[in-house]
């Protein structure tokens, strides 16, 4: 038993008085490439990873809902469902709530619950910790209440709370992959019908997370300037969105174009290229094509939608000189700081990590978090026999509240 399990399980006891009836598991995730894309309505290739928030929970006989965030200093949270649900003081308590609320409307009958939380998630390192949140109350109440409601409704339910309750305007990719991820694969979404596509990782191979912990300055703003102007380039071209435009039809109308809008548009469209093509060369187990699309995504979100910075580049390039043709490397994220992934060859992993441990903070006086990550399977019952017993939680690692 790890000890999240026993951490979530023993402190649902104590607090509660009783043994959990249902442990629920929601993964984090990792975008292998499609940077930007997705509220362009295009196509994204994530994959869930080994990082996951747990719920363990029982039904209540009234409809007061009573949550205890062991990440958060043991922080509870209280609400009733059959009253308006309103915004709590407490941030963490705001994703909850909100999904509650959106099942609610959605007329789903839900009861009360008693409910402990705890992940593994790094916060703020963007690997979704607050999807993982989302999705794991949705499918906690799925459990409980036995609601008839698809993985993909649970990914929809996180996103609007997300959205309109949190107030942070977020795709869909965070919420669908947490919720419909399969074990060793990655997932091509399509942002606009949200129809995924099971693409099995290459063979050999794992997936090698690393945070720059470069502090992360302007991204809300530049966030919000990169849509605008993608945008603005859709209403010159003519299109919905940068989804309906491909290659030919870009290089045809980009005279149209301001300079900086052209730029902005260039890397969406040639970045929906990208991740449609290394969906395919994934299936292929064909690498060396898989690197190039890779160094090229990187290429095009430094030069053309201009959200890396210097540190993000130098791990990219430590880590490519490192593995040349046999892994692929790229900023993932948002930008203007975060974290890399890569591509790595079983037999490299450790050396991956070793240099990279060496070099970038020699070159930058900052230290890196290096994660080795597997592809896991999305969120659902975790896969253990629940006991009546309380597990000693001492040594358990309670990881930061702060949120990403």
């Amino acid at each position: 038993m790890s000890q999240l399990v026993q951490l979530v399980t023993s402190e649902f006891a104590n607090k509660f008085g009783a043994a959990p009836s249902y442990l629920l598991q929601a993964p984090g995730r990792v975008n292998l490439i499609g940077e930007h894309t997705d509220y362009n309505d295009g196509f994204v290739l994530p994959c869930a990873i080994n990082f996951k928030t747990l719920a363990a929970a029982n039904k209540r006989d009234d409809n007061v809902v009573r949550v205890l965030a062991l990440d958060c200093d043991g922080q509870v949270d209280e609400f009733s469902v059959s009253q308006p649900i309103s915004e709590s003081p407490q941030l963490w308590a705001n994703y909850i709530r909100g999904v509650v609320k959106y099942l609610l409307e959605r007329g789903f009958q839900l009861g009360g619950a008693d409910i402990a939380i705890a992940g593994d998630v790094p916060r703020g390192a963007g690997l979704s910790s607050s999807a993982s949140l989302e999705v794991v109350i949705g499918q906690t109440f799925k459990a409980l209440y036995q609601l008839d409601i698809s993985q993909q409704d649970i990914a929809l339910v996180g996103q609007q709370a997300e959205n309109l309750f949190v107030g942070c305007n977020c795709g869909i990719m965070d919420q669908l992959i947490s919720a419909k991820a399969e074990q060793q694969h990655a997932s091509l979404i399509d942002c606009r019908t949200l129809e995924t596509k099971a693409v099995p990782l290459p063979s050999g191979h794992s997936i090698v997370i690393v945070n720059s912990n470069k502090k992360r300055g302007l991204v809300d703003s530049e966030y919000n300037l990169r849509r605008e102007q993608c945008e603005q380039a859709s209403a010159i071209l003519g299109v919905k969105a940068l989804r309906d435009v491909d290659w030919q039809q870009f290089e045809a109308k980009q005279h149209l174009l301001p300079p900086v809008t052209l730029q902005r548009a260039r890397h969406v469209v040639s970045e929906n290229e990208r991740t449609q093509q290394a969906a395919i060369a994934m299936a292929n187990n064909d690498m060396s094509r898989l690197q190039a699309l890779m160094a090229e995504s990187h290429q095009s979100m430094r030069d053309d939608f201009e959200i890396t910075v210097p540190e993000i580049d130098l791990l990219v390039a430590i880590i490519k000189a490192e593995i040349g043709q046999r892994g692929g490397v790229r900023m993932t994220g948002g930008g203007f700081g975060g974290c890399v992934v890569a591509i790595v060859p079983d037999d490299m992993v450790q050396q991956v990590k070793q240099v990279v441990l060496r070099e970038y903070p020699k070159r930058t006086g900052l230290t890196p978090d290096v994660f080795i990550c597997s592809a896991e399977i999305g969120a659902g019952q975790h896969d253990m026999q629940l006991t009546d017993s309380v597990i000693s939680a001492e040594c358990a690692e309670v990881a930061s509240c702060s949120e990403e």
